[in-house]
């Protein structure tokens, strides 16, 4: 049997994920970032990207998450984001549309608070549709 740890992915609207998991790999700023039970503890900021989840009955779930930070102490993983979205939950429509619009705006002329603005929607677009276009990570 598998050693498993606590793993909680809060936003701030919700609790997103509370339950045993196996493993998690996120991308941390430096790459990517495995954790699995009994792991040193550790900070660490997430950018824009996805998050996979190896739960305690071995099978692998993939989120996308907006920017926030990790936290590993004493076998318990917490996951603080802006925002988590399941695949199925991702509206695709909507993410394709903001994609264009962030794409048309960067082509515009901006401010650098405006040209940064459009660069992280351009980047949480670009991760909802990744993570919604993937079918099954387990096979």
């Amino acid at each position: 049997m598998p050693k498993l740890f606590k793993l909680n992915i809060l936003t701030p609207e919700k609790e997103f994920y509370n339950n045993q998991a196996e493993a998690v790999v996120v991308q941390a700023q430096d790459g990517s970032l495995g954790i699995y039970a009994d792991h040193a503890p550790m900070v660490a900021v997430l950018p824009i990207g996805s998050l996979r989840i190896k739960t305690s009955e071995g099978e692998w779930k993939e989120a996308f998450h907006t920017r926030g930070f990790i936290e590993v102490l004493h076998n318990e993983v917490l996951v603080f984001v802006l925002a988590c979205e399941w695949p199925e939950d991702i509206d695709v429509v909507r993410a394709r549309h903001a994609l264009e619009e962030e794409k048309e705006k960067l082509r515009q002329k901006q401010s650098i608070n405006e040209y940064k603005a459009s660069k992280i929607a351009l980047a949480r677009a670009m991760g909802r549709l990744r993570v919604s276009q993937r079918k099954n990570i387990n096979n």
